[in-house]
């Protein structure tokens, strides 16, 4: 009877070492009527009908702590120290070490399984084997905002649990869950680091530096030099990005992507080395211009604007020129994409006396260039070099033989 009554979801509320005797004495006189007679609970505990390893560890304590604080609190009919003329055979000194015999050791940092029996407000508390319910707060249950344990939790749900502290003076230990998720995202980011993968993230949060991202639960940070975008980084919020891992540390705590090399990256595979595109002037520093190329933003440093001595890009471009220009190299690892206009001069100086006969230019500049990198990647002499050495033979073979 008694256990049909007291399922063992509830037991553990009568623990007094987890609320203390005062609450447990108030749940027992609460649900007295419920129990027939306190030797009922104690002859099935006696014939081993409690055992911790089919029931659970913390439920049957509750069985053993609910019969002991019976004999104590209901003991009317069978007072303390009276046990064994009742024929019940359970007493105290047994009772203390029978918690001895199941003292398992737990440490903060393990990881363990455990069973969900009682959900609070603020929590939930935990059967994990340990003599005292263990208890999870709100805020650990997951890696994310939690409102309420019923988004993650439910009764008699079996799953692992983090070791966060210590046992407190009550002798509970505190749980997470979102330590676990934690440590398992790290690794998953990792792995997406060494695969080089493209991920996807909506952007929740703007500040000076740049843009905020969650990748796998965690935060990432995108620096606005990583940025690469035609509108105010502010426009930015709620839009999502392809992104590529530039730091994976778990250790400080640091997660960040690029915009600009998942852009560059996909572009790359459009784009080839000596290839002359148009492009839009989106912004112009001291040590060069960036060229929007379809959506990616490229470097025209000044040393490739021109063969004459460029004082400030300034005197050259202004912010919104389109311009022809040729990819002179692509770095994905960087995300960077290297721009001239010089290589593209048929003169030296054309670009700041005369840019519209660069550009109509373009194309058979370009296609020299190309020929001179494939003859040095051949290793043959460029043309200069080849004129000098056809000279150098000419005057060779005109020269008299020697006697």
């Amino acid at each position: 009877m008694f256990l049909w009554h007291f399922p063992h979801s509830r037991l553990s509320w009568a623990l007094p070492s987890r609320f203390g005797l005062s609450r447990a004495r108030t749940f027992l006189r609460c649900h007295a009527p419920a129990i027939a007679t306190p030797t009922l609970p104690c002859q099935i505990l006696t014939k081993g009908l409690a055992d911790p390893q089919k029931m659970g560890y913390n439920h049957c304590l509750s069985l053993i702590g609910l019969v002991y604080l019976i004999q104590q609190i209901l003991g009317g009919s069978v007072p303390l120290g009276s046990q064994q003329k009742a024929g019940v055979g359970f007493t105290h000194e047994e009772f203390a070490a029978l918690l001895d015999r199941y003292d398992y050791r737990f440490s903060p940092g393990d990881v363990v399984p455990g069973t969900v029996f009682a959900l609070e407000p603020k929590g939930a508390l935990i059967d994990i084997g340990a003599k005292t319910a263990a208890f999870i707060p709100l805020q650990e249950m997951s890696i994310n905002r939690v409102d309420n344990p019923e988004e993650i939790l439910q009764t008699d749900e079996m799953r692992e649990f983090f070791i966060l502290s210590e046992e407190n003076e009550e002798g509970q230990l505190t749980l997470s869950i979102r330590r676990i998720e934690y440590m398992r995202s790290w690794e998953r980011v990792r792995q997406l680091q060494r695969e080089d993968a493209t991920v996807r993230a909506v952007v929740f949060a703007i500040n000076r530096g740049g843009a905020l991202v969650r990748i796998e639960g965690l935060r990432g940070f995108i620096p606005g030099s990583h940025i690469s975008t035609r509108h105010a980084k502010e426009d930015l919020m709620g839009q999502e990005l392809p992104l590529k891992f530039l730091e994976v540390d778990e250790e400080r705590n640091r997660l960040v992507l690029s915009h600009r090399r998942a852009l560059v990256e996909r572009q790359m595979n459009k784009l080839e080395t000596g290839e002359v595109v148009t492009g839009t002037v989106r912004g112009i520093k001291p040590y060069g211009a960036f060229i929007d190329i379809g959506g990616v933003s490229g470097l025209l440093h000044i040393s490739e604007i021109s063969h004459d001595h460029i004082e400030t890009p300034h005197n050259v471009f202004s912010v919104g020129d389109e311009l022809k220009v040729m990819i002179i190299d692509l770095d994905a690892d960087r995300g960077r994409i290297s721009l001239s206009t010089k290589q593209l001069e048929p003169e030296p100086g054309d670009m700041v006396r005369d840019r519209n006969l660069v550009f109509e230019k373009a194309e058979e500049m370009a296609q020299r260039w190309r020929e001179k990198q494939a003859a040095k990647l051949a290793g043959l002499p460029e043309e200069g070099e080849a004129s000098a050495v056809v000279a150098a033979t000419e005057e060779e073979d005109l020269a008299p033989a020697a006697v």
